[in-house]
């Protein structure tokens, strides 16, 4: 492999932000990002597992810094990003993970707090961070990337009981094809991925609390026969975050299932309808 080929993932003396970064695939974005030579802020509710992350960032040699933030409240994330600033004096990969996951046995049992919190977190928060960021990188004129996590579910209902999960990832693809049209003239990157079937404590507990098996119930209709890992989404916004994805903004690849049906409650248990 040539070195100018190499160089196209290289993030090295880059720095990313990643929401959401305490466990699961967040987690496993950050460390594939300081793998690849960035130097990585984690931001998280949990304060004890972003520092956990930040420590086997430094054991890899970059510099990582711990963040306690809401990404749902202006007031967190304008103080995330400025520590950020104030630590690393840029920031040139956000990726908007954050989100939450809570199923309920239908969407006639969503409250509306369910439904506030859900929306809150997965869209308002990717709204708040992309906005908060985009400003800092439109004034610094060096470009940027913005990777964000959305979700098969956002082109396709599969799940009773997560319709507030659904619409918010629908709305994170939306807000990704909005934020790369505006921001393209300063060449700012907005990318998603949209993971299917990951399995990570985030997937496996609600399902787990629903009476399913993740691995029993998604593997069989997956084409390449197994759940797929957070490191293989890490991977991908590696790439979305890399200049090896120069030319590529307001892309959000899916693959939309056959069949229209999905997992559904009946009798008080959960039935796969085709």
């Amino acid at each position: 492999m040539s070195d100018s080929v190499e160089k196209l993932l290289d993030l090295e003396d880059k720095v990313a932000l990643v929401t959401g970064g305490s466990q699961g695939i967040g987690r496993a974005i950050a460390l594939m990002l300081a793998q690849a030579g960035a130097d990585v802020a984690i931001a998280d509710l949990n304060l004890e597992g972003a520092q956990e992350v930040a420590q086997g960032i430094e054991a890899l040699g970059r510099k990582a810094l711990a963040l306690q933030a809401d990404v749902s409240r202006a007031a967190d994330v304008r103080r995330m990003v400025q520590a950020t600033l104030e630590s690393f004096g840029r920031v040139d990969i956000l990726v908007n993970n954050a989100g939450i996951y809570p199923a309920k046995p239908s969407a006639l049992e969503i409250e509306e707090q369910d439904w506030d919190r859900v929306q809150a977190v997965n869209a308002k928060g990717v709204f708040l961070c992309s906005r908060e960021v985009g400003m800092e990188m439109v004034k610094r004129g060096k470009g940027g990337k913005m990777v964000n996590v959305a979700s098969f579910e956002g082109v396709q209902p599969f799940i009773s009981g997560l319709l507030h999960y659904e619409a918010s990832k629908a709305a994170v693809i939306m807000l990704t094809r909005s934020f790369a049209r505006e921001l393209a003239r300063h060449k700012i990157n907005v990318n998603a991925v949209g993971p299917g079937f990951i399995d990570t404590p985030g997937v496996r507990g609600p399902m787990e609390g629903l009476g399913l098996d993740p691995v029993a119930v998604f593997t069989p209709r997956i084409p390449w026969g197994r759940l797929g890992s957070a490191e293989d989404v890490a991977k991908a916004v590696l790439f979305l975050a890399s200049d090896a994805a120069e030319y590529i903004t307001g892309v959000c690849p899916i693959r939309r299932w056959r069949h229209a049906g999905g997992l559904s409650w009946r009798d008080g248990g959960p039935l796969l309808s085709q």
